[in-house]
């Protein structure tokens, strides 16, 4: 793809002296059926070939923003990828049905170092709860007190606890996975929120982390804020914790222009437990790219559920890896394009030991002529993850003739001893289902309402609490049905 030229207003420069060189890199290769990884050598010489709108973007970050001395070792790491990694185009294989150019084609700013506080959050006061403004925690009414011993829910640092900042700070670098935007969140984030669950502790109440974004640009403004809110949950052995993240936008600014470049990464202990619920129903023209990156230890269990309807571009990247025997992983996504909207999850889960289980369940509701939907699911089973059970399926509506969507569901099974499913389902709502309620003397409008309504709510019904399960459904109808009749 060519480019017209470097939006951030600066003079592009081919190296950087204040990112370190990388001496190597690996490269993956995906193909459409089948996904063969090849790791390769890099000369030296070639490791400079950098691209000048991810290093100014890059040093504007870091200039932007301190660095507290336990976020050293995360601003290094991620400088160091970010020293040789281009911005992706449709010509990648992780992005071929994404395109993100219009955030390059953007004047890209980081957000304000001290935002203003909020005077008034909506947030459900039944729960201990974190604002997160511009990628700052800014309020919270999460009392330690009200917690067990040894809880702690608090930015990284306010720890007062030597040994574990220390835990901490080695565990937020454990994963090297992620991407451009990965990289890009270790760089730019202001502090890191700090959830932490001892050993043998179950944490009663939620927790819920509300994110908003104050700094918009009016729409269609060619300046794009970006905040990089950072979040790391450790569940130790035999814990257990409740999570809800919920990405709003405020009243007034539902079609404000941001980028919103969010990253949580989750330990979870053997025999621990953390549920994840996860909303996503930022701006229309917003950008929201999220991380969701997940350890599991022996005999745990980790449960995402997803309801994502916001932004002009939504990007879920969920990584899970099974790191011992008899670990449950459970996914449930719903995504909604009622716009010129893109919803994309691409997920990808390991399973490394035995007796592994999990289920996986993508939907998405696509109501608009551009409107975009995109499911990238890799299941990869090993060899020593044998008597694993692992199924995965992805169901679609298209309720417009040039709605899309683009699906990509993947097992790579090298075991022997498995029990693993996958399924792809995409279609208009059936005639026979229309005319069961037409039977019944229900005209073909509300039966369409009433079917679409309830194709989602498989979903939003896994929500486990019944407030914000609410709010959530709520919302799917004003978005299916935005007329007062």
């Amino acid at each position: 793809m060519k480019m017209s030229g470097i939006a951030l207003g600066f003079t592009p420069t081919a190296y950087n002296p204040r990112i370190p060189s990388l001496k190597s890199q690996k490269i993956t290769t995906t193909k459409t059926r089948v996904s063969v990884s090849v790791s390769v050598s890099v000369q030296p010489q070639q490791a400079f070939t950098s691209d000048p709108f991810v290093l100014e973007l890059a040093e504007t970050l870091e200039d932007s923003v301190p660095t507290p001395l336990p976020l050293q070792k995360l601003r290094d790491s991620s400088s160091e990828t970010l020293l040789s990694t281009p911005w992706p185009s449709r010509k990648d294989e992780s992005f071929r049905f994404t395109d993100v150019s219009f955030i390059r084609h953007s004047r890209i700013l980081p957000v304000s170092s001290d935002p203003s506080p909020l005077s008034a959050v909506p947030s459900d006061t039944h729960f201990p709860s974190l604002t997160i403004v511009d990628g700052h925690l800014v309020q919270s009414t999460a009392n330690l007190s009200e917690f067990p011993k040894g809880v702690y829910v608090g930015t990284l640092s306010g720890l007062a606890s030597t040994p574990m900042m220390e835990k901490v700070s080695e565990l937020m670098c454990g994963f090297n996975g992620g991407d451009l935007f990965w990289s890009i969140n270790g760089i730019g984030a202001p502090d890191l929120t700090v959830v932490y669950v001892p050993e043998g502790c179950r944490v009663e109440k939620p927790i819920h982390l509300g994110y908003f974004s104050m700094e918009g640009s009016k729409e269609g403004s060619n300046t794009m804020r970006v905040s990089n809110p950072r979040v790391l949950v450790v569940v130790e052995k035999g814990g257990e914790v409740d999570i809800i993240e919920e990405f709003s936008t405020m009243e007034g600014n539902e079609n404000e222009c941001y980028w919103t470049n969010a990253a949580l990464e989750a330990v979870i202990g053997e025999g621990a437990k953390l549920r994840h619920s996860y909303i996503q129903a930022q701006s229309s023209s917003a950008a929201h790219i999220k991380w969701t990156s997940v350890r599991q230890e022996s005999s745990s269990t980790y449960e995402l559920t997803e309801v994502s309807t916001g932004g002009k571009l939504g990007r879920h990247n969920l990584h899970i890896q099974q790191l011992g025997p008899d670990t449950v992983t459970e996914l449930s996504t719903l995504h909604l394009s009622v716009g010129d909207q893109t919803q994309d999850l691409h997920s990808r889960l390991v399973l490394d030991h035995p007796r592994g289980y999990s289920r996986q369940l993508h939907k998405c509701i696509v109501t608009h002529s551009l409107g975009q939907a995109v499911f990238d699911g890799n299941i990869k089973v090993n060899r020593y993850a044998q008597q694993t059970d692992a199924g995965q399926l992805t169901r679609s509506l298209l309720l417009e003739p040039r709605a899309t969507v683009n699906v990509k569901p993947n097992l790579q099974i090298v075991a022997d001893d498995v029990k693993c499913s996958h399924g792809a389902a995409i279609s208009d709502l059936e005639e026979s289902q229309l005319l069961y309620f037409q039977a019944r003397g229900i005209d073909s409008k509300t039966a369409r309402r009433v079917l679409i309504f309830a194709f989602g709510g498989e979903v939003i019904e896994r929500i486990p609490y019944s407030s914000i399960r609410e709010r959530v459904r709520s919302q799917i109808k004003n978005l299916l049905d935005p007329s007062p009749n």
